[in-house]
């Protein structure tokens, strides 16, 4: 079983070291502690083991050292910055594990550029050698990126030359979308093997600027003070909390946490994810938040949630309908909510907000049918009610005495984004201004009945109804195909705007699920599977 906790002193192939407003992230990676034994490491290639200690580091540096405002993104090796995912892993992978590395990759990368955007944690690759694939597009997810200039080293994305396939993490996209590469010219860089370096690539846009041996870590070192001088978080000296080991009880049916629950139906290829809500005396102050660290209610809750997700991402791939479930009081939910819009600008409650946000996105793009049970006792409220908003359906049984509620609060409206850049109840009600005026100006929780009408729930079936209709939606999921599914979830999904992220995982992952499964790259005779080897490839040469 694939596992995500991990922490900086079991770290295997990455360095973190501070200087005041300035850390170091050194990638070294150790050719033999990869997941599998069937491939070496070499080059500082990596696996899904090395992008799980980076988003950890990633997430410490958040909320564990607020003082941290620059990240260099750097390597230990000599002459080398990154070959990129390693070619060995991907040809040994199955299809599934290639999709869900690829994906995890690009989520850590966006990670990176949310703490940019929103947190003033700034990324600064320093490309001391050799930088290809993967490795590039780890530095295309930094704010700069410095190339050393000693004559050999280059960026490149050899993939579609190399592999038969197309960089499949978010590469293509960013180097049109954010570093605005002329379409031409990042056609022909695409398809070159030895790269661009020097001042072709600054020319190009393809790095920020290049400089000669002797004075590049000089560079390095002005530019990442200047981009911590331009950050927002705290410089007063101010403590981060400790992200502690999540600790979950595990059971060969079942993960159990403090606030989640996931237990699995193999037999029916379903399972129930069940969210605990806020209970007992919870903070009512910014210091009080601070107190309770990684043990208030939302982080807490949502870090398992996020957990739980990619357990179930990589190590279930055949639970293909997740029910998610609520249990708790709303209007302890809601409390919790008001006091995170109310100190939105403090930098914890900050990352705690953008952490929540990110977790929701893993629900969106997590290739999974989800229904949402909404029944007595829920508390899908808020931040809760999100998850009955990323459900594909949501079922909210409608009572006799109307106790069954639902609830909205500010977050519901602001801070919790989708990929596509705007919430989903804006999704939900994509155009349809009126509706969202009137759920601003509804006051108090919706009935069943009400929910309904109004659009928050897909249906609301009576006491009669509830356990036919519930048992028949879900059995009838659980027997169409999972490609149909997958396909027809992605695509309804991301209503609305299109942005980088939802071109990368919209277009380019969409692209490359299918490229990873034809024969030009994954055949006997595919470019992925003689790599290495004599010989050349054997494509069809049809296009399709």
């Amino acid at each position: 079983m694939i596992t995500f906790d991990t922490r900086p002193d079991a770290y295997k192939h990455w360095k973190l070291t501070f200087d005041g407003p300035i850390a170091t992230l050194s990638m070294d990676v150790r050719e033999d502690a990869g997941l599998s034994q069937d491939y070496k490491l070499k080059l500082n290639s990596y696996d899904l083991g090395v992008d799980i200690e980076l988003a950890d580091a990633i997430q410490r540096l958040r909320f564990e050292h607020p003082e941290v405002r620059t990240v260099i993104v750097s390597s230990l090796k000599e002459r080398i910055f990154c070959a990129g995912a390693n070619i060995m892993m991907l040809r040994g992978s199955s299809h599934v594990t290639k999709v869900n590395f690829c994906k995890f990759t690009n989520e850590t990368r966006l990670a990176m550029e949310d703490a940019s955007a929103h947190s003033g944690l700034k990324f600064l690759a320093a490309l001391n050698g050799i930088c290809a694939g993967g490795g590039y597009e780890l530095a295309l997810a930094c704010d700069d990126i410095l190339l050393v200039d000693d004559g050999n080293s280059a960026v490149s994305l050899p993939e579609a030359p190399l592999l038969g396939v197309l960089p499949g993490t978010g590469g293509l996209t960013r180097v049109v979308d954010k570093r605005h590469v002329r379409r031409d010219l990042a056609d022909f860089f695409s398809t070159l093997v030895e790269g661009v370096k020097g001042k072709r690539a600054v020319e190009w846009r393809l790095v920020d600027a290049v400089f000669p041996t002797s004075q590049f870590k000089a560079a390095v070192q002005t530019r990442a003070q200047a981009l911590a001088n331009a950050s927002d978080r705290p410089n007063d000296g101010t403590p981060g909390i400790s992200l502690n080991p999540l600790n979950p009880a595990v059971t060969p049916s079942s993960i159990t946490y403090s606030a989640v629950s996931l237990t699995y139906n193999r037999e029916k290829r379903t399972a129930d994810l069940t969210v605990q809500g806020p209970s007992g005396p919870q903070p009512a102050s910014v210091a009080e938040i601070v107190a309770a660290g990684d043990q208030f209610w939302p982080l807490r809750a949502f870090r398992e949630l996020d957990d739980a997700l990619l357990r179930l991402r990589v190590n279930e791939p055949e639970i293909g309908t997740i029910i998610i479930r609520t249990h708790g009081d709303p209007n302890a939910v809601l409390a919790i909510d008001a006091l995170l819009v109310a100190n939105r600008r403090h930098w914890l409650v900050r990352e705690i907000l953008h952490f929540m946000k990110r977790t929701l996105k893993r629900m969106d793009l997590t290739s999974r049918t989800f229904f949402a049970f909404i029944e007595p006792g829920s508390a899908f409220a808020g931040s809760l009610f999100e998850l009955a908003l990323a459900a594909d359906r949501s079922y909210m049984l409608h009572d006799d005495d109307e106790q069954n509620v639902v609830a909205l609060s500010p977050l519901n409206f602001d801070l919790l984004l989708m990929s596509n850049g705007i919430t989903r109840l804006r999704t939900r009600f994509l155009h349809d201004d009126m509706k969202l005026a009137e759920l601003i100006a509804h006051e108090g929780p919706f009935n069943a009945a009400e929910a309904e009408e109004i659009g928050l729930v897909t249906f609301a079936p009576d006491e009669i109804d509830w356990e036919d209709e519930v048992r028949v939606a879900v059995e009838a999921r659980a027997a169409f195909s999972p490609d149909a599914m997958t396909g027809l979830e992605a695509n309804l999904r991301f209503a609305g705007p299109e942005t980088m992220e939802t071109k990368i995982f919209g277009r380019l992952t969409a692209w490359q699920n299918w490229i990873f499964q034809r024969p030009n790259a994954v055949g006997a005779k595919g470019a992925l599977q003689s790599y290495g080897e004599q010989g050349r490839p054997e494509f069809d040469w049809k296009r399709t």
